[in-house]
């Protein structure tokens, strides 16, 4: 008896996933079942995931320009552009596991689109309030909230990334350390491979912010694959499951479905200027509290795992 062709269909989506886990319920009921359909499409283009992945960022640079008109009808172009560059954005890894060719590379140009379209939306949201109400102090308010939401999403995919490797359906993903990075970056050079050396100091970056901020997390992965070798024992998986898997949805609140409808609803009734004081206010205390419970977790699962050595 054959499956039903949403059963198919609900696989084949599920397959392209990162993990169920770790996926928002926007994610799951919306931009997942578009992306895979638009990664069906691009496949058939012969198209690159780093391809779709400047298409959605110039979808993303160009909805940030409209937000800065006081004109709602132009804003709402922009939020519908929002929304394909968001669903590019997850078309982009879609497509790459679908055709098997998830790469650091791609990971890396991902990362920097992401960041170059909330540039776009911080600086034309700025200039909006400026010119509103012309105030240095906005200013320093949108850029103490861009950092804000540079370091909240690091974090949120250091720990995300984390999970999927410990955890999720067995799978196991790369995640580079900055002492690994700094290395590759050293030995690229400028004159035979610029782009690259480029992709790699940002990375390095990235992957810097990612370990201050989430220092016994990285001790515990040191630790990890020191012990196992990347063979993670069932008991270290569950244990880990049980204690990070309730805080996923929480990250989830700090990753961008949340800051888009937060904008969209501010942009509907004109006051755009506190998407700042909501990325200042309430997400930096979930995100000061979400680091601490992690550390926290973080330092236990490595207290078992070395009692485990001293006893074996």
């Amino acid at each position: 008896m054959t499956s039903p062709p949403t059963e198919i269909s609900h696989s084949r989506v599920a397959a392209t996933y990162k993990a169920r886990e770790v996926e928002g319920v926007l994610d799951l009921y919306f931009y997942r079942p578009i992306g895979l359909r638009l990664a069906e499409f691009f496949e058939q283009l012969k198209m690159t995931p780093a391809a779709v992945t400047l298409l959605g960022g110039i979808c993303g640079v160009v909805a940030g320009h409209l937000y800065y008109y006081r004109d709602l009808r132009i804003n709402i172009v922009g939020m519908v552009l929002h929304v394909c560059a968001n669903a590019l954005d997850n078309a982009d890894g879609q497509l790459a596991r679908l055709t098997q060719k998830e790469t650091r590379k791609g990971r890396v140009i991902d990362s920097v689109a992401d960041h170059l379209v909330f540039a776009s939306i911080y600086v034309h949201l700025t200039l909006r309030c400026f010119f509103e109400d012309p105030s240095p102090a906005i200013w320093l308010l949108a850029l103490v909230a861009a950092i804000s939401h540079a370091l909240q999403g690091a974090a949120a995919d250091y720990y995300r990334s984390t999970y999927l490797y410990f955890v999720a359906n067995g799978r196991r993903i790369r995640i580079d350390s900055s002492s690994s990075v700094r290395l590759d970056y050293r030995r690229c050079n400028w004159r035979q491979g610029a782009w690259d050396k480029l992709l790699l100091a940002l990375y390095l970056n990235f992957t810097r912010q990612q370990e201050v901020l989430a220092p016994h997390l990285k001790k515990l992965r040191e630790t990890v694959s020191e012990l196992f070798q990347g063979q993670l024992p069932a008991w270290l998986q569950a244990r880990y499951r049980n204690l990070a898997g309730p805080m996923l949805k929480w990250w989830g609140l700090l990753m961008t479905n949340t800051r888009m409808l937060v904008l969209f609803a501010l942009l509907i009734i004109g006051q755009p200027v506190y998407f700042f004081w909501f990325e200042l206010v309430p997400l930096n205390l979930l995100f000061v509290y979400l680091i601490f419970r992690e550390e926290r977790m973080a330092e236990s699962v490595q207290e078992v795992a070395q009692q485990w050595r001293d006893l074996a």
